[in-house]
């Protein structure tokens, strides 16, 4: 009994020497260092992030002992636990003749209503042995919130798959190669090399220029073979172009083409003495051997005149059959003439895609390429809309469908977020049809942008990315990326994306506000500064005003939120209690009274 006595006595004093050791231990606190940075916190990425070191005094972890610091947000009457950092004596064997120091970095997330807020820590001596505690006061380590981060305006593009149409005048080539016999630049009617006479061809030819088709130029190439007989003449290749013009000069008198002759250009090209056409007539002869034709390739390539290779070709025991069947071919008069493509009028072409929308003319009155492009002809958007849906009816292709979707995304920013959905179901479609187009995926970034879905936004801007976008595509899909990672609070990433996207103000205010938070404080000053519109005009000359407190500049603070106020007068009561200008209260508070 008395043993019992003994150990129970024993036990009582071990517990109050434990008290005593936490309420040393809690008042050996007051002289802790604990540091919070950012101070004030500051708003990144729908994150409260901060670092919290804290460095205790000598003696403040006896043998056995623990002591916790807890952090927490309070807000209103709402309270969030923040997180805590540990202190246990046995990893700090020195603590009795040394501080013990300790960091950890935190984030709480943000809801809204948490501005302004304070942050609190709160110390625990505590003994794990004898499970007893002792608490400290709590202590306020942080103030408020700076909000910088929520002026992020998200980017977002409508990108158009291309209608396929070419609005621009085409020209339409057509070619007629004429031959003449050797020596000569008369055309022999009856004469013929490829199987059709020169009297057909010319009274085809003669049959095209009575169609009076819009024509821009005639391009005549006169050549000859490279014999003797060909090459006494220097003028032979250009007489031979010269006796086409004539001809077709004389048809167009006859079919009347009065002032149209004149638009006309001519274009005679004699070729002389150059042997490309004969090695490429050669390469094609089936006639001789890779052993001759190289035997005729060396002495083209050799050394010497032209009359003296075409010498030595002619001493070649198998000349006859060059002479025969490859020279022939060469005495031509190539004629290329390029005529205008015949086109509706984009009036045309409106008028019949309005038709089509309203169920007075069949769908096929226009091609599919033309029904898209009559979509552009027009500023209004539900007529766009009209026309899109037809097109998707009349051909059901991912452009149809994805135009229409891209439609929807302009309406859902103009404020119409139940367009959201419905560019969504069609982007759908659009992608069952063609997975790897850089438009779809591009209009879906900016569908969960709209939506608010960043991580899904971003995941879309990365497969636009990947799909081989055009210029114009490429430069949408990097500023829409640019404005995810700046509101998921990655300023690098963003920034980098940005200086590739298509030139803005909403870019190059998002630009600047990445600069910003992402303490480029003379990058930002430089981008923000390109913001001209009137609809970003006041927000920008507040972050303006933003960059120079953190530049320490107190003229351009003053007059970057004056121009800011005059603006937006919305935007004095904001500066009045931005922590951004705590250095600066009474001059700003003095330029704005």
């Amino acid at each position: 009994m008395r043993k019992l006595n003994l150990a129970t006595a024993i036990l009582a004093g071990a517990v109050v020497f434990s008290g005593c050791t936490l309420s040393k231990m809690i008042k050996l606190a007051k002289d802790q260092d604990l540091q919070v940075s950012p101070n004030p916190l500051e708003l990144h990425g729908g994150e409260i992030p901060y670092e919290m070191s804290v460095v205790l005094p000598p003696k403040m972890l006896p043998t056995g002992k623990t002591y916790t610091v807890n952090t927490y947000y309070v807000y209103g009457d709402q309270e969030v636990a923040g997180g805590s950092i540990e202190f246990k004596a046995e990893d700090f064997p020195n603590s009795s003749s040394s501080t013990s120091r300790k960091s950890a970095s935190f984030s709480i997330p943000y809801q809204s209503g948490m501005n302004p807020g304070e942050l609190f820590v709160e110390g625990i001596a505590s003994d794990p042995e004898s499970g007893k505690s002792k608490t400290s006061p709590r202590m306020q380590v942080a103030t408020g919130l700076v909000m910088t981060a929520t002026f992020a305006k998200p980017v977002i593009y409508s990108s158009y798959a291309d209608h396929g149409y070419n609005e621009q005048e085409e020209l339409i080539p057509t070619k007629v190669d004429f031959y003449f016999e050797q020596g000569i630049s008369r055309l022999n009617p009856y004469f013929k090399v490829d199987g059709e006479n020169n009297k057909t061809k010319s009274s085809n030819l003669s049959a095209f220029i009575a169609e009076k088709n819009v024509t821009r130029t005639v391009t005549i190439t006169g050549t000859h073979s490279p014999e003797g007989p060909e090459t006494i003449n220097s003028n032979l290749a250009e007489d031979r172009a010269q006796t086409i013009e004539d001809f077709y000069r004389k048809q167009m008198r006859k079919y009347d083409y009065k002032g149209m002759s004149d638009s006309i250009k001519f274009i005679l090209k004699p070729v002389v003495q150059n042997w490309n056409s004969f090695k490429a007539a050669l390469a094609d002869f089936e006639g001789l051997d890779e052993e001759q034709k190289g035997k005729v390739t060396n002495i083209i390539n050799g050394t010497g005149s032209f009359e003296d290779k075409a010498k030595a070709i002619g001493e070649l025991s198998y000349y006859s059959t060059i002479l025969d069947e490859i020279y022939p071919g060469l005495r031509t008069a190539q004629t290329e003439i390029l005529t205008v493509k015949e086109k509706k009028s984009n009036a045309e072409i409106a008028v019949l895609a309005k038709q089509i929308v309203e169920g007075k003319a069949e769908a096929d009155v226009l091609s599919d390429e033309e029904l898209l492009f009559s979509a552009t002809l027009t500023p209004s958007l539900d007529e766009k809309e009209a026309i899109y849906k037809a097109a998707t009816k009349k051909s059901g292709s991912w452009a149809a469908h994805n135009n229409l979707a891209a439609v929807y995304l302009e309406k859902a920013k103009a404020g119409d977020k139940a367009m959201i959905e419905s560019a969504l179901t069609q982007l759908e479609i659009a992608k069952n049809k063609n997975g790897n187009a850089a438009e779809v995926h591009a209009n879906m970034a900016a569908a969960y942008m709209l939506q608010g879905a960043y991580d899904q936004s971003l995941e879309s801007a990365i497969a636009a990315e990947g799909a081989s976008p055009s210029n114009t595509t490429k430069g949408n899909v990097k500023g829409m990326k640019g404005s995810v990672q700046l509101m998921q609070g990655d300023y690098e990433e963003a920034k980098a994306s940005f200086a590739s996207a298509t030139p803005s103000d909403v870019v190059s205010f998002d630009y600047g506000l990445a600069s910003l938070l992402n303490g480029d404080a003379e990058e930002a000053k430089g981008q923000l500064s390109k913001v001209t519109g009137d609809e970003l005009m006041a927000e920008a000359a507040y972050l303006r005003a933003i960059t120079a407190a953190r530049l320490n500049n107190t003229n351009d603070v003053v007059s970057n939120l004056k121009a800011a106020v005059e603006a937006d007068p919305s935007l004095k009561d904001k500066a009045l209690n931005d922590l951004e200008f705590n250095k600066y209260a009474n001059a700003v508070a003095e330029a704005l009274k």
